[in-house]
């Protein structure tokens, strides 16, 4: 992989594991957000590859963009960037349309139906990127080198770019994931609800430490 620039756009704790799983593997990392001053402290905090700016400036130094914003205010984040600051570029989606609800026994309400997804919008509002749906089916925690007795966990990728999801792919392994390609950006219907799932023990149960993995058949 050429690319050694990443964005991540988004000031929470998403956009920090991530920033730092990059810049642990030997990325530059600039963090993104509407209020950089938020991310002072973390600049302060990280190695020399580090920097932090407004989502446009983050997007424009990103060979690579990460939006790990808020999952209702992900389209007007996408639809405020110039379009040529995205053009060609790989997107890694790992937002989720969860929407401002309290869960219902456990289970999140989404602001999407369930022949839509909220990364199909996104590629809509910005079609010359190449969104990969990533990272959206577990907590934050596990998101860089998750270690389960089971072994590496499956995250579920999807995306209409082959070249993108290649690059994803390599990301995945370094961060210590197996992948799974679910096709096409129509995929992100059926990855997005894996959040309501992963989340039901934790509400329920106050249990959060747990992936999903993918267990195939042994081939005859």
């Amino acid at each position: 992989m050429t690319m050694r620039k990443i964005a991540v756009l988004g000031s929470g704790p998403v956009g920090e594991r991530l920033a730092n799983g990059f810049l642990k593997n030997g990325y530059q990392v600039m963090r993104g957000s509407r209020e950089p001053s938020k991310l002072k402290e973390w600049k302060e905090k990280s190695p020399p590859g580090a920097s932090i700016g407004t989502f446009e400036e983050a997007a424009r130094f990103g060979d690579m963009i990460v939006l790990s914003v808020k999952g209702s205010a992900a389209e007007s984040v996408v639809k405020g960037l110039p379009s040529d600051a995205m053009k060609g570029k790989t997107v890694i989606d790992t937002t989720n349309p969860i929407a401002d609800l309290p869960p219902v026994n456990g289970v999140l309400n989404f602001f999407t139906g369930p022949n839509e997804s909220l990364m199909e919008r996104l590629q809509k509002a910005a079609p010359a990127a190449n969104f990969v749906k990533s990272f959206s089916c577990v907590g934050n925690e596990f998101m860089v080198e998750p270690h389960f007795s089971g072994g590496a966990p499956t995250m579920f990728i999807c995306g209409n770019d082959k070249g993108a999801k290649a690059m994803v792919l390599e990301i995945l392994t370094q961060f210590g994931w197996e992948t799974e390609d679910m096709g096409s950006v129509e995929g992100a219907r059926a990855i997005e609800p894996l959040c309501m799932l992963w989340c039901i023990p934790g509400f329920l149960r106050n249990q959060w430490g747990h992936a999903f993995k993918l267990l195939k058949k042994e081939r005859a």
